[in-house]
């Protein structure tokens, strides 16, 4: 009976041995699963995505000159105004003291002028006297009939008078020019009084008032702004902040398309109309502003909204389409197995470290290609794609690459090997050769659709 039973046990043993032996051969011998993609034949639009703000045209900033209290306003929010409307007044009564003090004492310098110019006329009517006088001294002192001290005397007078002559000319002069800044003075003083009266400055829509009846504005400093007008909210522009990697890209006249958050259903097109050189640094990310004009007519964009564009740089029809992740899988085999892959199909080898991956470096080695790619704008750069035959072999194809729309690239030219519509191309690996790990790796593709 205990015989019976040692036996039994080993063989239990036994099976047991054979069934994980069995199991983990099973295992090993796992196929490879990869996950593929299919070349497609289409149109592929490359396009440049930016986020800007709409504005419109023309905004201007209304603010006051003059400092004082808001006494009336005559607008608000959203109000159509025309050039030249009175749309607010800041109390005058301050501006219409200044102007009367300006007023008065225009005339106390009106009144000095016309004492001077008498005073003037008075010198020189005294200097005729004296130069008379004189001469006639002149004359009877030649006749011995008046000593010569006393001609000395006369022609001394007729100095005098003359001198007297230029200092009424100099004291009517300074009399004339402080009437001259009087009347600056009222001037200034008018114009202030003027700029209590704000005017609209061009046609337009209120789309902002910063002021209520009551409150001071202080314009010491600065001029303070009382509303913002925008012209005209039929033609606008979108002011989009581009990558300095995508300006050069860009040119006048491009058509553009955008959406915003209150219609997320409609599109909107529009044109570009300029890239502005003044750059704008945020963390190191360097952007330019590329203005995209469009019409609105029917008013449904506000300034200020949020725009998200999308600018077509190229478009390539009836191409053949690489999906881009087949360009970034790198085959997980040894390098001896890509460079004997590289012979069969004829590839030159110029390193084949960069096509077979070992880890992490080959995997960032891949992205970086795949970048190198995807930023290509346009420019052809050679890559090398793996194609899933048939009998789960792998072809590695070498091509030339053009213009991407960031899921699939076009195909430019076959370098070495054929591709065409309806190949799978390897886009990642659902399981490890040489880790025969089951947790899948590469990019989630699909798996031979």
């Amino acid at each position: 009976m205990n015989i019976s039973k040692n036996k039994i046990a080993i063989v239990v043993l036994l099976l047991a041995g054979v069934g994980i032996f069995t199991a983990f051969m099973l295992r090993s011998k796992t196929p490879v699963q990869y996950y593929t993609a299919r070349v497609e034949k289409g149109e592929i639009k490359q396009v440049v995505e930016a986020t800007g703000t709409i504005n419109a045209v023309i905004t201007v900033q209304v603010g006051s000159q003059v400092s004082g209290t808001i006494l009336r306003l005559y607008v608000d929010f959203n109000s159509h105004v025309k050039k030249g409307q009175l749309i607010a007044e800041i109390e005058p009564a301050l501006f219409q003291g200044a102007l009367a003090q300006a007023k008065a004492d225009l005339e106390n310098a009106k009144a000095n002028l016309s004492v001077a110019e008498a005073n003037t006329a008075k010198a020189k009517a005294n200097a005729v006297q004296t130069k008379a006088d004189f001469a006639r001294g002149q004359g009877l002192a030649a006749q011995g009939v008046i000593s010569p001290q006393a001609l000395d005397l006369a022609k001394a007078n007729a100095d005098s008078a003359d001198a007297q002559v230029a200092g009424a000319l100099a004291q009517e002069l300074q009399a004339h020019a402080q009437v001259l800044q009087k009347q600056a003075a009222v001037q200034v003083a008018q114009t202030n009084l003027d700029y209590t009266m704000i005017h609209a400055p061009i046609d337009g829509t209120v789309v902002a008032r910063n002021v209520d009846v009551g409150q001071t504005v202080a314009a010491s400093l600065q001029a303070p702004t009382l509303f913002t007008i925008a012209q005209d909210l039929t033609k606008m522009q979108v002011y989009a902040k581009t990558d300095e990697s995508d300006v050069g890209q860009i040119r006048a006249g491009q058509q553009v398309v955008f959406k915003v958050d209150a219609y997320p259903r409609d599109s909107f097109t529009g044109a570009v109309s300029q890239v502005r050189m003044n750059s704008t640094v945020v963390q190191n990310v360097v952007t330019y502003d590329t203005i995209v004009d469009f019409n609105n007519p029917d008013l449904k964009l506000f300034p200020g909204m949020t725009a998200y564009v999308t600018i077509p740089v190229a478009t390539a029809t009836n191409a053949v389409k690489v999906p881009n992740g087949s360009l970034r899988y790198k085959p997980d085999i040894p390098a001896d197995e890509v460079r004997t892959l590289y012979q069969k199909y004829g590839i030159a080898d110029s390193g084949t470290g960069a096509q077979a991956k070992s880890g992490g470096a080959g995997r960032d080695a891949g992205a970086k290609a795949s970048t190198q790619v995807e930023n290509s704008g346009g420019r052809s750069e050679t890559q090398v794609v793996w194609k899933l035959l048939p009998d789960k072999s792998l072809e590695p194809v070498k091509i030339k690459t053009g213009i991407t729309d960031h899921t699939f690239t076009e195909l430019v030219q076959e370098v070495n090997g054929n591709l065409k519509d309806g190949d799978e191309l390897i886009t990642g690996l659902a399981q490890g050769r040489s880790s025969g790990s089951n947790a899948p790796r590469g990019p989630a593709a699909t798996k031979g659709r």
